[in-house]
């Protein structure tokens, strides 16, 4: 069952299965690695919990909480 990417815990992994929405923060999501298939690891969040910290493609982004709700992911 899919889960949105912002209820990871830290150090918890996933693949993305799908990022919602056909608008330009949706194009921007993908234009940023975050493409069905790929892992994605949940590495820390800001001390109010937003932005959070992920690790995707070897690489570090934040994403806002609002952002995160946007892509699904499946639990490894």
């Amino acid at each position: 069952m899919p889960s949105s990417l912002d209820e990871l815990n830290e150090g918890e992994r996933a693949v993305i299965s799908e990022v919602t929405g056909s608008d330009s923060l949706s194009a921007r999501l993908l234009e940023m690695g975050l493409l069905p298939g790929e892992t994605i690891e949940m590495i820390g969040k800001a001390p109010m919990g937003d932005p959070i910290e992920y690790m995707v493609f070897h690489y570090r982004i934040s994403l806002r909480k609002h952002e995160a709700k946007r892509v699904l992911v499946e639990r490894e």
